[in-house]
């Protein structure tokens, strides 16, 4: 049986990462309000240490290791920004960190995850291949696993982002979050779970990776085959763990295509300049498509924008 985050995971969890993770800023936009027809609130997880919202899980995990279990080290994989996340738990808490990375992971974020002292070890950009050369590290160093979204303390860990997102914007009806593996999207459902607020929560996802929004249609879990989008962070399927949270809190999964992701990105760029990276994009341009123009009892949107990590030498309005 799957064990769920309860409320009180999800307390322990922002006591736990009080003065770890920031409390991230919402900003607002006038010309991205009149271009999706409603008031839209971003919860800035781009700008976040490693400047995305996984260090909030990773931390909340590893944080929360006996001392024992932390003295093995831990062992993660990851395209980028879990594995920063990782790396610099490991870090504050002194502890040895390998993370397994795909060959063709942005270089920014590899260079981010050895910077912050971690050993990466290279695999074929095939999730099999992630899988078991983690095994063999794991094997190897007799670490403990943190998985990229796959545990009920990851989960409590990313909840606390919309948590925060819940007190400081009074009012919402909906948040929309962008899913991958669901760790950030099951986090918004165990959030509005908790706060008890009439909140609807939305996923938001590509069209080449929508392992997600068809689940959702199918009613069952169905996992990802040959993923295929800018947003790199979004190519992992669901677990087992997010879909039974996702199944039961989202509304509904809505997807976009790719040139919706790199106009959103290029857009939010320009009228609010922030940096936000395709992952984040995914969300952004969630709201500002048809699927949302026809939702008029949603006026008030929290949206959160998962990182901001991007190889400034690979834009895609540029290649």
């Amino acid at each position: 049986m799957v064990e769920l985050p309860t409320a009180d995971d999800l307390r322990a969890a922002r006591l736990r990462l009080d003065g770890v993770a920031h409390r991230t800023p919402v900003v607002t936009s006038e010309t991205l309000d009149g271009l999706s027809g409603r008031r839209l609130f971003f919860k800035c997880e781009n700008l976040q240490k490693i400047g995305a919202f996984k260090i909030r899980g990773a931390s909340n995990l590893i944080l929360g290791l006996s001392d024992a279990d932390a003295a093995r080290g831990v062992v993660t994989h990851s395209s980028g920004n879990h594995a920063q996340a990782v790396a610099l738990a490991a870090r504050t808490r002194g502890i040895r960190a390998h993370v397994v990375m795909p060959a063709n992971a942005p270089s920014v974020k590899r260079a981010a995850v050895e910077g912050y002292g971690a050993q990466v070890i290279t695999c074929e950009p095939v999730e099999a291949e992630r899988r078991r050369v983690s095994e063999q590290v794991l094997e190897e160093t007799g670490g403990i696993f943190v998985p990229p979204f796959d545990h009920p303390q990851i989960v409590a860990g990313q909840a606390t982002a919309i948590a925060e997102l819940l007190e400081d914007v009074p009012h919402l009806d909906a948040v929309v979050a962008p899913v991958g593996g669901g760790g950030l999207l099951s986090g918004a459902c165990l959030a509005v779970q908790a706060s008890q607020l009439p909140v609807k929560v939305f996923g938001a996802e590509p069209l080449g990776a929508d392992d997600a929004a068809r689940s959702m249609e199918a009613g069952e879990r169905i996992p990802q085959t040959g993923p295929n989008t800018i947003a790199d962070g979004l190519l992992t399927s669901l677990s087992e763990l997010t879909w039974t949270i996702i199944r039961q809190g989202v509304e509904r999964v809505v997807t976009v295509e790719e040139d919706e992701i790199v106009a959103a990105m290029r857009l939010f760029w320009e009228r609010t300049k922030l940096i936000i990276e395709p992952s984040a994009a995914v969300a952004v341009a969630a709201v500002l498509g048809p699927a949302f123009r026809d939702l008029q009892d949603l006026p008030r949107v929290g949206v959160v924008l998962s990182g901001g990590n991007v190889d400034l030498r690979r834009l895609p309005w540029t290649t």
